[in-house]
């Protein structure tokens, strides 16, 4: 599983439009060159931004891209979704199912319900973060993302042979 760059760009360009604080906002060719990128991509990814409700163009000359509304009420797991979609969905067991019509393993896949695990965690974690929480800087931003991962931790469930211990 990979983050793809229009999730990484999409997530970026979104910050860098709440990080700016001018009122017109802030242009295609600025955010095109503060973040390395081609005006032509940045413009995909702001129109995607814009359709999804994320922010909001300004007219004229001096005008640019803003937050439609503020970065405490951007969840940062409904942006990742809007740009790249889930890591996993039950979908992909009807859209890959090998030479076959169906997946061999339609009936019984431990795979199956690995990445179903690691999809719930992953939206569990990503739901407890909006945008205003990647505003700080790095090391401000990672100890706030670090308390949450410590108050959402999963509980490893105790091995076979502990249990076993226990038992007897």
């Amino acid at each position: 599983m990979k983050i793809t760059a229009q999730e990484e760009y999409g997530l970026r360009i979104l910050l860098r439009i709440a990080r700016h604080d001018q009122k017109e906002g802030i242009s295609i060719p600025a955010l095109s060159e503060s973040e390395g990128l081609s005006t032509a991509y940045v413009s995909k990814l702001t129109r995607t931004l814009r359709l999804a409700g994320y922010i909001n163009s300004t007219p004229g000359y001096k005008g640019g891209y803003v937050l439609a509304r503020p970065a405490g009420e951007v969840n940062v797991n409904q942006v990742m979704k809007v740009l790249g979609g889930a890591l996993f969905s039950t979908k992909f067991c009807e859209v890959y199912p090998g030479a076959l019509k169906l997946c061999t393993n339609s009936v019984d896949c431990s795979i199956r319900s690995l990445w179903q695990v690691i999809q719930l965690t992953v939206d569990q974690l990503l739901d407890k973060v909006t945008l205003q929480d990647l505003i700080s800087p790095e090391q401000e931003s990672s100890a706030l993302l670090n308390a949450v991962l410590t108050q959402h931790a999963i509980q490893k469930p105790a091995d076979k042979n502990s249990a076993r211990r226990r038992q007897g």
